[in-house]
């Protein structure tokens, strides 16, 4: 409430006063609207004495924008608001908090820093999942304790039922006839050069007229791409899947090891009905055999790419096999095929297959 008093007036009050009241109603707008609630406490103490100026008048006008401009930037720029005050610029309040300036830009530096060290810490995570993958492909721990397994005392398990220098050697058509419903092949080496994505050029052809005879039911079991401890995300899968037109099935355990149960769901049949086909002696023909797939051994399709731990292994499964062979050993029995030679178009299944 205004005080007033018997004395003169000064010459200006009633400008003064019609200038307080057009005051009054604009701080009542501005309460309704802005909700705040500490304009009403600031102005309640305001008192207008007998020896009143036009000075003083003038310090609670700018008290009075003061405040409406401080409640207009809290209230994000209500329209309202910049109806009775459009000459004030929310720039020249934002300068008149340089210590909230200076927060925001060390918040901003902070956030900043935090991405910084999470993109560190991803990359570091990609690179020891990509070294460990391709430490992994190199050195097979479980194929190693399964090849010791089998050159002690399942020797014909490494040995192959066909044995061709690649897939553009096989009658696909005479292995349908014979009853066999799918085809399982391995990536690097046999349709794929080592750690590649894309299909051996020269292998097109053969490939297709195996999709003409056994439609959907062909299907890539890798260590590589599909394994979900090298291959997590799928993504390798998902290349080779978009480049070779063959649905990968994603497993967990490494070949030889593990059972047929993923490759039987996928393909709605037993194994003993399916064709494994691959390039290494000691992991997709132990792991065919040991499961009752029909095993066909294919020469690698470049050595040039392949690490030299692999180009070592493979020349010791080479030796081995090629000795069992000279020593008349022979593969597991399968009942669905007991004579492979109608299978193939050029070499003979029965010489050694290096």
């Amino acid at each position: 409430m205004l005080t007033t008093s018997a004395a003169p007036l000064p010459n200006c009050w009633h400008h003064l006063h019609c200038h307080h009241v057009n005051h009054k109603r604009r701080l009542t707008m501005i309460f309704a609207f802005a909700k705040k609630q500490t304009l009403v406490g600031n102005l309640s103490a305001l008192t207008v004495s007998q020896t009143s100026s036009c000075s003083q008048w003038q310090e609670i006008d700018n008290r009075i924008r003061f405040h409406s401009i401080s409640n207009q930037n809290h209230n994000h720029n209500h329209p309202l608001l910049l109806q009775f005050y459009p000459s004030i610029e929310t720039n020249n309040i934002s300068n008149q908090y340089p210590e909230d300036q200076n927060q925001n830009q060390e918040l901003e530096e902070e956030k900043k820093e935090i991405k910084v060290r999470k993109s560190k810490v991803l990359s570091a995570n990609m690179w020891w999942t990509d070294a460990k993958a391709a430490l992994g492909q190199r050195l097979n721990l479980g194929g190693i304790f399964c090849a010791a397994v089998v050159v002690v005392k399942d020797r014909n398990l490494a040995l192959p039922y066909i044995a061709v220098p690649d897939i553009r050697y096989i009658d696909w058509a005479e292995l349908q006839q014979r009853g066999f419903k799918g085809v399982v092949f391995d990536k690097d080496n046999t349709i794929t050069a080592p750690y590649s994505l894309k299909l051996w050029g020269p292998l097109g052809s053969s490939l297709e007229r195996c999709k003409s005879v056994f439609g959907p039911d062909i299907a890539v079991f890798s260590n590589s791409a599909g394994l979900l401890e090298y291959d997590h995300d799928g993504s390798k899968a998902k290349t080779l899947e978009r480049a070779v037109g063959i649905k990968v099935i994603r497993h967990r355990v490494k070949k030889p090891a593990g059972t047929a149960e993923e490759i039987e769901k996928h393909f709605g049949c037993e194994s003993s009905k399916l064709i494994m086909v691959g390039d290494r002696p000691f992991i997709d023909v132990v792991y065919g055999n040991r499961n009752g797939f029909l095993t066909i051994l294919t020469e690698p399709l470049s050595l040039v790419e392949e690490p030299f731990i692999v180009r070592q292994v493979r020349k010791l499964e080479t030796s081995l096999v090629n000795r069992w062979c000279r020593r008349g050993l022979k593969p597991p029995s399968h009942k669905l095929l007991p004579d492979p030679m109608p299978c193939v178009k050029d070499p003979t299944p029965s010489q050694p297959p290096f």
